[in-house]
């Protein structure tokens, strides 16, 4: 018998950016935690267990949660002192602090000039990391290393220009569980790019700020035909989407987070004008706690999901009687036969 488990035991009410909502249904007031049972109510980022989250094989993924109170990452935001690189399989050269930790950088920050804007619940899941006692090791120059002061006063370190920082669930030197998060958060390489730009040879080279949030609103959307399911939703990368029966479209909440989004990735937002064999008027998008923006379709969020290997793989299908593709109306997809 399988084992789901998961971490987080709220459900959050999302704001949505444009379009969902409009029903002769009764608006829910304020932004205030909505739980899908009796359970305590945490912040969204908490530990905790609820069935049905789980990922592909409803075990626990790698690395866990952070637990409430340790000595992990998800506490620590203090100094980075001598940073160093490493090699992550599949990412390239990646920056750590002194205690072997993973350093990332957030797409919606910039470098020129240097800004954070990660601040509030999304900085309880990503700590800042302290510009104080940090110091260049092995692969690092130390002319990449700088300082940017964040709203709250304090110092942080900045890599290239872009603030740095570690993520709650990294749980012990070497995790890399906030890579891709959202689509918006990668380790940092020692020049301040994503680690992802430095695999192999002949990558090109980083767009400026600015440009790379436009370039990821651009990512097409389709229709692909599916002989058991019909049409169905994929992304650019002809992975195919996915909803979640227990997020809700009104009133908007999600119950995916925590260990859910290490097996279900949130869909990154699309140009409208990029879509094809869906109304456009369906597609849309929402803010997630963590300040990452995730596509909604018929106004439910959207995921792909880790298990599908190739384009036009369906292995999400009915996972745990809960998720399940979206169709070309934005409806749950079920079998024909």
């Amino acid at each position: 018998m399988h084992r789901e488990v998961i971490a987080g035991s709220a459900v959050a009410v999302l704001l949505l950016t444009a379009g969902c909502g409009i029903s002769d249904k009764p608006a829910a007031k304020g932004n205030a935690v909505q739980p899908v049972s009796d359970s305590k109510q945490l912040n969204g980022y908490g530990s905790g267990a609820l069935p049905g989250y789980g990922g592909d094989t409803g075990a626990a993924p790698a690395g866990g949660a952070a637990p409430a109170g340790g000595s992990g990452a998800a506490t620590k935001s203090g100094p980075a002192g001598e940073l160093k690189v490493r090699a992550v399989p599949d990412l390239g050269q990646a920056v750590t602090d002194g205690e072997g930790f993973t350093l990332y950088r957030f797409d919606k920050d910039t470098a020129k000039p240097p800004k954070s804007n990660c601040e509030a619940d999304c900085a309880a899941v990503w700590p800042a990391v302290a510009a104080g006692e940090a110091t260049a090791g092995a692969g690092i120059d130390a002319g990449m290393l700088g300082s940017v002061m964040r709203a709250d006063g304090t110092m942080q370190l900045t890599v290239g220009g872009w603030p740095v920082y570690r993520y709650a669930k990294d749980t012990k030197a070497g995790d890399t569980l906030g890579e891709g998060v959202g689509g918006t958060w990668h380790a940092v390489g020692p020049d301040g790019k994503p680690a992802t730009a430095s695999k192999g040879a002949g990558t090109a080279p980083e767009k400026p700020a600015g440009q790379e949030q436009q370039a990821e609103q651009q990512a097409s959307l389709s229709a692909r035909q599916n002989a058991q399911l019909g049409a169905l939703l994929a992304d650019a990368q002809g992975r195919t989407l996915y909803r979640f029966d227990k997020d809700s479209a009104w009133p908007m909440k999600f119950g995916c987070l925590d260990a859910c989004l290490d097996t279900w990735k949130p869909a990154s937002p699309v140009d409208k004008s990029k879509v094809s064999g869906i109304a456009a008027a369906l597609v849309g998008s929402v803010k997630r706690p963590d300040g990452s923006d995730q596509l909604t379709i018929d106004c439910w969020p959207v995921y792909t999901f880790t298990g599908d290997k190739e384009p036009g793989d369906i292995n999400g299908q009915g996972k745990q009687g809960l998720w399940f593709a979206v169709t070309d109306k934005g409806k749950k997809a079920k079998a024909t036969g």
